[in-house]
């Protein structure tokens, strides 16, 4: 049984590589033990998403007299959100399922095993083994929740982002450990549902890869809709004999104690890369990651590796880029590598953060001479429209050439505008071309041309 491509895994840069390979004539099967789609279609950005559209609805609901509607006190029904959230995720993967037949890719269910000479030895669920070869083999194995030795996770009492989302019934009261994009966003979700929730970062500021200005409006936004937040500050351990979980936090104030229901361990992913062959195949693993070059090939030849397993953002986006990359370079493709410092990353708690490039101080410590703009969604005409008036809009520029350095934002429906500078960054599009692309009104895009006046010193409406 051999292919011209097998890949092993079926997560974002998984199924996205089979497909392109498919598409440009190569003969694909894909090795997955669980469902198509992977952690992030099933388990993770997806369903996510539709938990946290459930709680800004719930949310909406409750501020409905500020729109002049009035509604009975609503109720939040956390199985009802959770059933939403897995029928949508299932339909998803049904979705890739058709994807599968529609480009002739084969799936092999089972757990799959490098092998030397360029072939994979897959073990169903009934313990019975298969191998097959291909010409050219992608790993994509994808990531799980990162343990740490004094939190270990027991699924019930101190849980991951897994047991997060299919939660039975809603704690009275939970710790969230990290304050990344997990973090913050269940530590959203909970909240908004009415669940106490403190959130414990270990750095000065909640959402640290965030420029600085961002993660404190965050950490503002997040104290007033009832969240204790914490940061400097490192749980030190967590008992779980009793009926609660009795949780010590080291804060520069001292041992701070907390009784909460569930903890929430949001401490980063771990790459799924063990027992999968590596040693046996001689591929070079350095600090938990497989070492590729920039078309992702490992140190065996026809063996490549892309998404979560890699060095690089652990982003779903990223991972599709890098498999299309990678199978058009397999095709003999001329390919451009992919540009790791305009990947944008997004936070889907509420007010959204989205940013792309560098941060005012990376900018700085780059040696560039910069302008920044700013422009607060309070002077928006759409944000006040719409009652979003928290956040804004932040954008970098070096001063020399114009040319777009970053951009930060953090709002209602950010994640859907940041879209527009990775464009821009892509196009080297200088700070007076966006000024001068008129931007529809109102809209709360307006805030990227008048944060740019901003820089310019030309700003309207503030």
């Amino acid at each position: 049984m051999n292919y011209d491509l097998i890949v092993l895994g079926s997560g974002p840069a998984g199924y996205v590589a089979a497909i392109r390979a498919s598409q440009l004539g190569l003969k694909v099967a894909v090795v997955e033990r669980s469902e198509l789609g992977g952690i992030c279609l099933n388990w993770g950005c997806i369903p996510t998403k539709a938990l946290l559209k459930s709680a800004t609805v719930f949310e909406s609901i409750k501020h409905a007299s500020d729109y002049g509607i009035s509604v009975e006190a609503p109720k939040a029904d956390i199985g009802a959100m959770v059933k939403r959230s897995r029928d949508v995720a299932a339909g998803m993967s049904t979705g890739i399922q058709f994807l599968f037949k529609k480009n002739k890719i084969e799936k092999i269910n089972g757990f799959g095993k490098l092998l030397p000479g360029k072939k994979i030895e897959v073990t169903d669920g009934d313990g019975k083994k298969s191998i097959y070869s291909a010409n050219h083999i992608i790993i994509a194995t994808g990531a799980r929740s990162r343990e740490l030795p004094n939190l270990k996770q027991d699924g019930k009492k101190v849980i991951g982002y897994r047991e997060a989302m299919t939660l039975a019934k809603q704690p009275e009261s939970m710790l969230v450990v990290g304050s990344g994009a997990i973090g913050s966003e269940f530590a959203y979700f909970y909240n908004a549902i009415g669940t106490k929730v403190i959130l414990v970062e270990y750095l000065p500021n909640i959402v640290p890869v965030e420029d600085e200005d961002v993660s404190k409006q965050l950490g503002r936004s997040f104290k007033k809709q009832g969240i204790e937040v914490l940061t400097n500050a490192a749980v030190e351990s967590v008992d779980t004999s009793g009926k609660k979980c009795k949780v010590s936090i080291k804060t520069k104030k001292g041992t701070q104690e907390e009784e909460v229901d569930v903890v929430l361990s949001a401490v980063g992913i771990t790459s799924n890369i063990e027992g999968i062959g590596l040693e046996e195949c001689g591929i070079n693993v350095e600090n938990g990651k497989i070492t590729v070059d920039e078309y992702y090939r490992t140190n065996v030849n026809g063996i490549y590796a892309i998404g979560d397993i890699i060095p690089g953002p652990a982003l779903a986006h990223v991972g599709s880029a890098e498999g299309i990359i990678c199978v058009e370079n397999i095709a003999g493709m001329e390919t451009e590598t992919l540009d790791y410092n305009n990947i944008p990353g997004c936070t889907y708690c509420s007010p959204e953060v989205a940013s792309v490039g560098y941060t005012e101080k990376a900018a700085k410590e780059a040696g560039y001479e910069i302008k920044v703009g700013k422009f607060p969604f309070s002077a928006s005409g759409k944000a006040s429209a719409a009652g979003a008036k928290d956040g804004f809009v932040k954008v970098i520029f070096d001063a020399k050439y114009g040319e777009c350095l970053g951009a930060h934002m953090i709002g209602y429906n950010v994640t859907e505008m940041i879209a527009e500078i990775v464009a821009v960054r892509k196009l080297e599009t200088t700070a007076h071309e966006i000024l001068k692309s008129v931007h529809p009104h109102p809209t709360m895009s307006e805030a990227v041309m008048e944060a740019t006046a901003a820089a310019l010193g030309e700003v309207i409406h503030m």
